[in-house]
């Protein structure tokens, strides 16, 4: 085989150079493309996550809407699920959020929309304590108390704030009691020959301790600290229904839960009807706006992740319970 021409040899290798450095050329500016794409992705998930975290309101709501005249409305503020202080119905986010709710001009009634079983006896006074307090400073803004699945315990705690409770026939009202849980292990440990060794520093440390054998002190004791919790209920429930309240009815504090039906006719509430029939037709507002407390992006994500799921196990244990 003949060998190659060398000029055609030297133009072989200068149009392989070139077409080398034209495809690194290429793949670097797709390469820039793809990361200008990714920059602006990342951009638009962090505008979206402050949209989020800070309500939606990022100014843009007075550039294109600051000449509309200010609507009145029902503020609406969610008290759901656990009420406990590692839950998200918890007092400092509640409380925080109902001064908000007030204190915006445009604010003629604040709604409760409770779907709750209760929860920690501390949290629910608190929020109820602060409701009271608004309502005292604020006497033109009515409060409305809302319930859908449940309003009991601690939640109903709550609701006795308001000027008025309504629920749907269904729903669940009441239990007004406390109760607080605990277990014995007493005879299992004997059985398995385990043996207890506890050291404290005061004679009453150890009290319900689920491996020792109960006292009758101690047991004279917790029922004397939950009667008196059931004290401070029953105080505010009387103090909130007045007269309304049918206290004929012998087991009405007694813990036990009625339906919405049997609510109304007990006075526990004063009718019956979800948040969209109170606010039209009770209030007279058509327009509601939800109240929520402002998170971080980091709160945002983590509950995403039920990272919060421990705590509120924790929280929830060994605390006395309104259920």
């Amino acid at each position: 085989m003949a060998n190659s021409n060398p000029e055609e040899q030297s133009n072989w290798e200068r149009e392989t150079l070139e077409k080398l450095l034209l495809a690194q050329v290429t793949e670097q500016r797709r390469a820039r493309r793809w990361g200008i794409f990714l920059k602006l992705l990342l951009l638009a998930y962090l505008f979206a996550l402050l949209f989020l975290v800070w309500g939606g309101d990022l100014g843009l709501s007075e550039l294109f809407g600051g000449d509309k005249e200010p609507q009145e409305h029902v503020a609406v503020i969610d008290i759901e699920g656990l009420i406990a202080s590692a839950s998200t119905a918890n007092a400092e986010d509640i409380n925080k959020t109902l001064r908000e709710a007030f204190e915006q001009d445009e604010t003629s009634a604040v709604m409760l929309r409770i779907n709750s079983g209760g929860g920690s006896p501390v949290q629910a006074g608190l929020i109820h304590d602060e409701i009271r307090r608004l309502r005292e400073s604020h006497e033109e803004i009515p409060v409305y108390a809302v319930i859908a699945d449940a309003g009991a315990s601690g939640a109903y705690y709550i609701a006795v704030a308001a000027d008025e409770i309504y629920a749907d026939k269904g729903s669940i009202v009441g239990s007004i009691g406390v109760r607080l849980d605990s277990f014995g292990l007493v005879d299992l440990m004997d059985s398995w020959g385990v043996e207890r060794r506890l050291f404290t520093a005061g004679e009453n440390k150890g009290l319900l301790d689920p491996f020792l054998p109960l006292q009758d002190e101690e047991v004279a004791h917790v029922e004397n600290l939950i009667g008196q919790i059931h004290e401070q209920f029953i105080s505010v429930v009387r103090e909130g229904r007045g007269d309304r309240l049918d206290e004929q009815q012998e087991d009405i504090f007694s813990g036990l839960v009625w339906t919405g039906v049997e609510a109304l006719d007990l006075g526990l509430i004063d009718g019956l009807g979800d948040d969209r029939f109170v606010a039209h037709e009770v209030i007279g507002i058509e327009r509601m706006v939800l109240f929520e407390p402002k998170r971080t992006a980091l709160e945002l994500l983590l509950e995403d992740f039920g990272v919060a799921i421990g705590n509120r196990i924790l929280d929830w244990q060994n605390t006395p319970q309104w259920r």
